[in-house]
């Protein structure tokens, strides 16, 4: 392993500080590590209650609030901030525009210093309905951010890539068709869409900017399950997603088993550069909505994905023969799922979704130190079952399922939920769905504790500043140290549920309920820091 790279204006190797720093992405960098070097964060929020009969919040009780943003009533697509903006997925209950009328998917682009709207992406719902397309559920896909493109993968199952600036300044890039894009197979009858054509509602100032659009079930045939997520991984030039591709309303056939489950796209044109060669598709136990994660071992890149098969896989993140017969290749698989998950005593095989049996991976991998830490999981409406968290050996190749084992955890239930990992401590902390968050060494997998949210949690941990902050349906939020002994150091109420994960971003922590973005900020404790001397700590990528 490469040395850590030190750079400081101080002659001293005591201690480090981390300077300002965007989270351009799902997990703030490519290995996914929900975790964030920022000091000085506030680990109190005084009391938020709403003002009654109304959807406004009541700001003289909270403590450390920077601004509060108005969101839809469903908003699972988790926050990211760069370049002065603040990314968002909700939904359009209420409209912000009056022109844009009834369910619709909303991507908000917001100024970081004052919450303020700059502009939308409407996405109108696919005709097909919930089979591919749920109600009210919103954008899901954490935006990623690389200079002034935003790139998400949208409720209509396309990888877009969008104009940070929105309309502001200008409608760039190939796609003019953003007029006719906002109402595409939508006209309402009597509150239902239907297939009659609508009006094109030209585009202003406060719309996006559409650059691209690959649509995923028009070029390949996938059929998403419920709805379509992934947080895009960019390397290079090339940018990664999974396909949504799953199963229909009967929950017993898979209508596309032949189309990929992961691909690349050009991420400057969005041409089609390779599939997975892994063939998963007939093996999808229920849909699939995982992000990928970069891992780079001995020099060599590698995309990881946990499959709707349970399967851990890492790609060579060079396609083999970009183009139409591009391939990404398997460079190690590891199911996840251990064989008495899959097999009663008696040898039979237990049934998904059965509570004792097998899962799929909807948590996002994470590499550390050459290792990957995934958990398994099902769809939240599956309920709660049997769980394992796995640490994987990324050093290997082939079916590394007996040989690549560094250790695992059965303590943990059904997860959704992608691990946090201090490099500070060592300390890894995980959620479950049941709500219990997991308190385990990194390296050996130990157990110091668990908390119980008592409530179900959808969201991730966030480890930073010496303390783990996690939400919970309920809309519960607490903040608990990171350390070997269990510390509750604060417990607030949102006021509505939290499906999504904290993140931190130049020494603002973001959270987020159903209906509010909060950005909390403690002025006093970030000018202390400023007096200090700047260490910088870069971590390498293996």
């Amino acid at each position: 392993m490469k040395h850590l790279l030190l750079v400081t204006s101080a002659i001293s190797l005591a201690g480090w500080i981390a300077p300002a720093a965007d989270w351009p992405q799902w997990g703030g960098r490519p290995i996914r590590n929900m975790y964030s070097p920022a000091r000085g964060l506030p680990d109190t929020f005084g009391q938020i209650e709403f003002k009654p009969g109304s959807d406004e919040i009541r700001t003289n009780a909270i403590r450390n609030l920077k601004w509060i943003a108005r969101l839809g009533s469903q908003s699972y697509g988790n926050v990211t901030v760069a370049g002065g903006r603040v990314f968002i997925g909700t939904n359009n209950e209420p409209p912000r525009d009056p022109r844009h009328q009834g369910d619709r998917s909303i991507l908000l682009c917001l100024d970081e210093k004052t919450g303020e709207l700059l502009w939308q992406l409407v996405v109108p719902k696919l005709l097909s309905g919930k089979v591919n397309d749920w109600e009210s559920l919103g954008l899901l896909s954490s935006p990623t951010v690389e200079g002034d493109r935003v790139y998400i993968v949208t409720s209509r199952c396309e990888v877009m890539c969008l104009d940070v600036h929105g309309m502001a300044n200008g409608n760039d890039g190939p796609f003019k068709d953003e007029a006719k894009y906002v109402v595409k197979d939508v006209f309402l009858d009597r509150g239902k869409p239907t297939e009659r054509p609508a009006p094109p509602i030209e585009p202003g100032p406060k719309d996006a900017d559409i650059i691209w659009v690959y649509d995923m079930m028009d070029e390949l045939g996938v059929f998403p399950h419920n709805a379509s997520n992934c947080s895009v991984l960019i390397v290079d030039d090339i940018l990664y997603t999974c396909t949504s591709n799953g199963q229909d309303w009967t929950h017993s056939n898979i209508p596309a088993p032949n189309a990929p489950s992961f691909i690349a796209l050009d991420k400057k044109t969005g041409k089609f550069l390779a599939e997975d060669d892994a063939g998963i598709g007939p093996r999808i136990f229920h849909g699939q909505w995982g992000s990928p994660t970069l891992g780079i071992v001995n020099g060599r890149k590698l995309v990881i994905f946990g499959g709707g098969d349970g399967v851990c896989y890492a790609f060579d993140a060079k396609p083999e023969n970009p183009g139409e017969e591009g391939k990404l290749r398997t460079v190690w698989k590891f199911d996840c799922n251990p064989p008495d998950y899959k097999f009663d005593k008696d040898g039979k095989p237990i049934k998904y979704p059965a509570a004792h049996g097998p899962s799929e991976i909807n948590a996002t991998p994470v590499f550390y130190k050459n290792r990957v830490y995934v958990a398994v999981g099902q769809d939240p409406e599956h309920g709660e079952g049997v769980g394992i968290l796995h640490c994987i050996d990324a050093t290997q190749t082939g079916d590394i399922t007996k040989t690549g084992k560094i250790w695992e955890y059965r303590g943990i239930h059904r997860s959704i939920s992608t691990v946090s990992i201090d490099p500070e401590t060592g300390l890894l902390f995980v959620g479950d769905f049941s709500g219990f968050v997991h308190c385990l060494d990194a390296e050996t997998g130990k157990l110091y504790w668990t908390h119980d949210m008592k409530a179900h949690m959808w969201g991730s941990t966030l480890v930073a500043d010496g303390k783990v902050y996690v939400g919970d349906e309920d809309g519960d939020f607490v903040v608990l140290a990171a350390s070997k002994e269990k510390k509750i150091l604060s417990e607030t109420n949102l006021g509505a549920a939290v499906y999504g994960t904290p993140i931190v971003a130049n020494g603002t922590l973001y959270i987020q309920s159903n209906t509010h973005l909060f950005a909390f900020s403690d002025p006093s404790r970030q000018n202390s820091l400023q007096d200090q001397p700047q260490k910088i700590r870069l971590e390498p990528a293996n």
